[in-house]
């Protein structure tokens, strides 16, 4: 039976190539335009949450703000500033914390080596900054450790782009002394390149970090800038959230419900959010591609219904003759799927190659360039490719079959 349906369809092709050939590319162009657009959207979606992940991820950056509401007979407009007590108060209070670091920092500092002076933000940190930051050492160094902390070391981390403004391109500057607003400080790593598009106080590359201990009896701070913290569970998020304002409302004497009175980066929150825009994108464009595929299916079928009505006298012999209307309609059936599949799978094959090679282009020197070349082929967006192919010739080639099931082989046959 197949073999049949084959050599007929072959036979097909060669009495009408150029109308066989434009069916084709149509189908072809309308699932290049499918997978090129979901492929983008999905790259897309994944550099816009790598850009946030890149400053943090599942966690809360916690910021002293300033009271909008009178509570328990204190008015409005006092000023709230968190103090390191309040990171190991919050770890205790909330078991849901998982992690927790303070921060302090500085714009401005001084880094020199030399002759060589660049000026950049010192920021004073815990060991568990560096997961919850994902400031991950290169290799060869490491990040602040809990010794630094307990001993006050003079240790210094550096962004790689600070190291080399610093260093320059070949020199390592591991174990190298570089002098920190008049003091010696020993770098013991160099941040691992990574891509950020979301930052407090600049991006992590062109930044140094120190011991918060180091950090806090050499410039006296009293107050952090900030608390990081990091849930266990990003599901536990909200209410780690209504936690901390009750916690350190407790503490400071502030409503829980002013807001107002700490200021918070809710990275759990923008994840999410950054993920449904870029869901939202990806299937706005996926919907213009199979739209487009759409109208090639149209194609598909309008050129099925040219075929059965150019054949109906050899449809009307063939039921003449004993064909039963499934073998009828499995011909037309096979002739409208093996175009749209054919077709389908060209175009799979070349917006493959497209992507594959977009994404060798280099584009670490360009931000802009790996939000737009950055296209990603992946199993469900195959699967879908290959279920709206099936589809597309479904539907492309049914109603035909079923139309030339349908002649009447006596009224055929009259057929000129």
């Amino acid at each position: 039976m197949f073999s049949i349906l084959l050599r007929e369809f072959i036979g097909d092709l060669k009495v009408q190539r150029t109308r066989a050939f434009l069916t084709f590319f149509a189908v072809t162009w309308g699932t290049l335009a499918v997978v090129l657009l979901l492929a983008f959207g999905e790259g897309l979606k994944r550099t816009v949450r790598d850009g946030l992940l890149g400053a943090g991820e599942r966690i809360f950056m916690v910021y002293g703000g300033e009271t909008s509401k009178a509570f328990a007979g204190l008015g409005q407009g006092r000023r709230i500033r968190l103090v390191e007590e309040d990171l190991e108060l919050l770890k205790g209070a909330i078991p849901d914390i998982d992690r927790g670091s303070m921060s302090y920092g500085r714009w401005g500092t001084a880094f020199q080596l030399g002759k060589t002076r660049t000026n950049a933000f010192l920021e004073g940190v815990g060991p568990d900054h560096e997961p919850m930051r994902h400031m991950e050492p290169a290799q060869g160094g490491r990040f602040i450790n809990a010794l630094d902390i307990a001993q006050k070391r003079r240790v210094l981390f550096l962004g790689n782009e600070l190291a080399e403004r610093i260093f320059g391109k070949r020199v390592d500057p591991i174990g190298k002394s570089v002098v920190v607003d008049g003091l010696p400080f020993t770098v013991v790593g160099v941040l691992k390149k990574k891509f950020q598009d979301s930052s407090n106080n600049g991006p992590d590359a062109d930044r140094g970090v120190i011991p918060y201990s180091t950090f806090r009896t050499i410039y006296g701070n009293r107050f952090v800038n900030h608390l990081i913290v990091q849930p266990r569970d990003a599901s536990r998020g909200p209410l780690v959230k209504v936690e901390l304002y009750r916690v350190l409302g407790q503490k400071y004497r502030f409503d829980p419900k002013d807001e107002r009175a700490l200021g918070l980066w809710d990275f759990i929150e923008d994840e999410k959010q950054t993920l449904a825009v870029g869901l939202g994108i990806q299937i706005f464009m996926g919907l213009v591609g199979v739209f487009t595929l759409l109208i090639a299916g149209v194609g598909v079928a309008n050129i099925m219904y040219v075929v059965v009505k150019e054949r109906t006298q050899e449809i009307g012999i063939k039921l003449a003759l004993g064909a039963r209307r499934r073998h009828i309609m499995a011909q037309f059936l096979f002739e409208a799927m093996t175009i749209a599949v054919s077709g389908g799978l060209v175009g799979l094959a070349t917006a493959a190659l497209i992507v594959f090679g977009v994404d060798a282009i280099p584009k670490e020197d360009n931000p802009a360039m790996q939000y737009i070349l950055n296209p990603t082929l992946s199993w469900p967006i195959a699967l879908i490719c290959v279920g709206i192919l099936i589809g597309v010739g479904l539907i492309a080639g049914i109603l035909p079959a079923r139309r030339a099931a349908a002649v009447d082989p006596v009224e055929s046959l009259r057929y000129e």
